[in-house]
């Protein structure tokens, strides 16, 4: 790991502290600063790795835009929960690719498939009652879409990603689960930090995974 990479992450580490901060005391304009620029400490982190394979590294960057944009449309004082959605769909998608152009096993690919699939069935169905009976039925589709997508890149971490980044992948699954049941579920007042801190963690594994 090179100086450069380090000092990225301790500036992504600094803002992602301001960020958790401003959660959990409200301080929206701070949120407004330290949310992107968390993201794009670890961005430049991913871009500074310079002896990652140039695929799996160019796929892990682009995914890391799509976090960046996913991360203005969510923290918008409008609602732009499906834009977000959207964004971090096509994140996901990327970041599986750049796992799948590592070094996947068959072996590696069932034990994915054997961990990742009941879990995403259980919060699916959990979700989608809840989405249900909570007068927001036009959400269904895209959340179930959604979870697909982030299933498929756990699956891929696992099969063909290193320590780090299956690491990466499972706190992305486990923040989203935590965005999911504070949003349809039950509001508990330590979630929405609980959601910052595994997003940053799942954003350092992944950007480290190419290491």
């Amino acid at each position: 790991m090179t100086s450069t990479v380090v000092v990225f992450l301790v500036v992504a580490t600094i803002f992602s502290i301001g960020d958790w901060w401003a959660v959990q005391v409200a301080k929206k304009s701070f949120e407004y600063v330290c949310k992107p620029l968390a993201t794009v400490g670890f961005l430049a982190a991913a871009i500074a790795i310079s002896k990652a394979e140039s695929l799996p590294q160019t796929w892990r960057i682009v995914a890391l835009v799509f976090c960046l944009l996913g991360d203005v449309f969510l923290m918008l004082p409008r609602d732009a929960f499906v834009p977000g959605l959207a964004s971090f769909a096509i994140a996901q998608i990327c970041f599986a690719v750049s796992l799948l152009t590592q070094d996947v096993t068959s072996t590696r690919l069932v034990v994915g498939l054997v961990i990742v699939v009941p879990i995403t069935i259980f919060l699916a169905r959990r979700f989608v009652k809840s989405i249900s009976t909570s007068g927001h039925k036009e959400l269904v589709v895209p959340v179930v879409v959604y979870m697909m997508v982030i299933a498929a890149m756990a699956v891929s971490a696992i099969a063909g990603g290193t320590a780090i980044g299956i690491a990466g992948a499972a706190f992305f699954l486990l923040s989203d689960a935590l965005i999911a049941e504070h949003r349809f579920v039950k509001e508990r007042s330590w979630q929405p930090v609980g959601i910052m801190v595994t997003y940053h963690a799942a954003l350092a594994g992944l950007a480290l995974g190419l290491l």
